[in-house]
């Protein structure tokens, strides 16, 4: 049994479900704010979903970002197609 993340601080289990069944109710979650059209949003996922995720995710017209996480989960980012991909910062010293 598994926590299976809904939202920042929220999370659920299912007592005696197998893993197939933690990961159908986490590809559930995802898929159902990509029908919506949730603009972004972030969600940890099994790594063992990475794949399925991916493929719904280009289907639905998302980009996936991860954005860490270990062998087990990871942190991903979902941004729908029409939104402006986000520049990466970094932190440049001047020479002075």
């Amino acid at each position: 049994m598994r926590h299976i993340h809904l939202d920042e601080g929220l999370r659920l289990r299912f007592p005696g479900r197998s893993e197939d069944f933690d990961q159908g109710v986490e590809i559930g979650m995802v898929a159902v704010l990509m029908d919506q059209e949730t603009p972004e949003f972030s969600r940890w996922i099994s790594r063992a979903n990475l794949g399925q995720v991916e493929a719904i995710a280009r289907q639905m017209g998302y980009r996936v970002i991860e954005n860490g996480g270990d062998e087990e989960w990871v942190d991903i980012t979902f941004r729908h197609g029409s939104i402006k991909a986000k520049p990466n910062l970094r932190l440049v010293h001047s020479a002075g």
